[in-house]
């Protein structure tokens, strides 16, 4: 797939909690094909000591409205210049990059859940969405520290059944998403997660302790997107390979956790 350095029309900067923002964007030339799980590696602007990209996973892709959509949440000096861009601004990032998310067979009554934490999140409501308008009936397990945290809920159950995890127990069930009591009562055809290592570690051993066929989408440190800085290669069965490249999702059974 092409990959594109394009300018971006930032249409709004919603803040929804204290640390996470939407951005949407919107582009006079129209948007590429995108697929869900690829990223968008992003210029920061008026940024001095922000002298790299920084990757995004795409959050959502409204082509009727000509929308992009990036999940924002601020950890550093560049993520913080990013969230305080007003609208009308330009931004510049490269596009679409990485693979992404294996599609299902046609069998429209696979069991599906997709298993997100904290901004890790982001990819995951892309192929909800492409799930639901391919006639699946996705479901979603999201977790996060306590309920400040946890965003874009009512998005999500716009393509499936929504059920929480906060580990302090101010929403949904309390613990983390492993002892979510939906993975005792469903068996699971299909298991994809992006989120915290430790996370997807335990979504990862879950799913092989299960049999059932698991993707995760993994969020090392990217510097250059194209596999040029090796600042994100990660030990998988068939060697050290770079995820923006060769990732960012991986069959659980290529990577040696």
């Amino acid at each position: 797939m092409k990959k594109l350095i394009l300018d971006l029309i930032l249409k709004k900067n919603i803040r929804l909690n204290e640390q996470v923002y939407l951005l949407i964007f919107s582009s006079e030339k129209g948007l590429p094909e995108i697929l869900p799980g690829q990223f968008a590696q992003v210029k920061i602007n008026d940024s001095p000591a922000t002298f790299l990209r920084r990757p995004f996973s795409v959050n959502f892709v409204d082509y009727e409205n000509n929308e992009l959509w990036l999940l924002i949440q601020v950890v550093g000096a560049g993520t913080l210049k990013l969230s305080e861009t007003s609208p009308g601004a330009s931004v510049n990032m490269i596009l679409p990059l990485g693979n992404s998310f294996s599609f299902p067979d046609e069998k429209k009554d696979e069991k599906i859940l997709l298993i997100g934490g904290g901004s890790g999140i982001a990819p995951l409501l892309f192929f909800g969405s492409w799930l639901f308008d391919a006639g699946f009936s996705p479901e979603f397990l999201i977790g996060a520290r306590s309920s400040i945290h946890l965003v874009e809920v009512e998005e999500f159950k716009k393509y499936g059944n929504v059920y929480i995890t906060t580990e302090d127990g101010t929403e949904g069930e309390k613990g983390f998403v492993t002892d979510h009591s939906i993975l005792k009562k469903r068996n699971y055809d299909r298991i994809y997660s992006c989120g915290p290592t430790p996370m997807m570690k335990a979504v990862g051993a879950y799913a092989e302790n299960n049999n059932i066929f698991c993707e995760v989408s993994l969020e090392n440190t990217m510097g250059c997107g194209i596999g040029a800085c090796l600042c994100c290669v990660t030990d998988t069965t068939q060697g050290r390979v770079c995820v923006c490249t060769e990732g960012t999702v991986f069959n659980i059974e290529k990577l040696k956790w």
